[in-house]
């Protein structure tokens, strides 16, 4: 058997340090939090292969929001405080100016829109808008049907629109209840559909 030479230098068990490395890998891999990219939940309509041009809007149906650059509000052509604009939007969808909508509760405004099915909220924002206003602005745009959905859903079904969603997005629901609930979520966005419309953003 050879022996190892008096002046060799010691060597270092590197299989230990191996061991060290994983461990600390693991270590980190567990506790480490991963930040996942936040945004606005939207379900895309279907496709239309029909071809068929959309039907002539009349202007008194389109509730236009503009967002310039300096995350200034415009809505219909007046500045806005972004804390007035869910009212303003409440007002606009449950104006009722033709008469037909029998549950409506705004001021049938003959200047305003027709009924909840006609109106239509158009936004616009500056390609320099900033992300924070765009997001403020959808969600008081949002809340406002949510408001008139859960007003009516109240009044008809003794719960609010946003409580039967709860009920049928909980995973315990039975599929027999969900069958029940699932007309009735139909019934009140078929009553305030919700029409929001975004164009492309405006590059000056």
């Amino acid at each position: 058997m050879a022996r190892k030479h008096r002046d060799a230098p010691p060597e270092v068990n590197a299989g230990s340090m191996a061991d060290i490395a994983f461990l600390l890998l693991i270590f980190f891999l567990v506790t480490t939090t991963i930040q996942t990219d936040q945004g606005i939940s939207r379900k895309l309509p279907p496709i239309d292969e029909t071809n068929q041009e959309p039907p002539p809007v009349k202007e008194k149906n389109i509730f236009t929001v503009l967002i310039n650059r300096n995350d200034q509000l415009l809505v219909e052509d007046k500045l806005m405080d972004l804390r007035e604009l869910r009212q303003a939007a409440i007002d606009f969808l449950d104006n009722g100016g033709d008469g037909s909508c029998t549950y409506c509760k705004g001021a049938r405004d003959v200047a305003s829109s027709d009924n909840p099915d006609k109106a239509i909220i158009s936004l616009q924002n500056d390609a320099e808008t900033s992300y924070e206003a765009y997001v403020a602005v959808q969600n008081e745009l949002v809340a406002a049907y949510y408001f008139l959905r859960d007003r009516e859903c109240l009044a008809r079904y003794g719960k609010t629109f946003r409580e039967l969603e709860a009920m049928f997005d909980d995973p315990k629901t039975k599929e027999a209840q969900r069958a029940r609930i699932e007309p009735l979520i139909k019934d009140i966005q078929t009553l305030f559909p919700q029409k929001l419309s975004e164009a492309e953003p405006k590059r000056n």
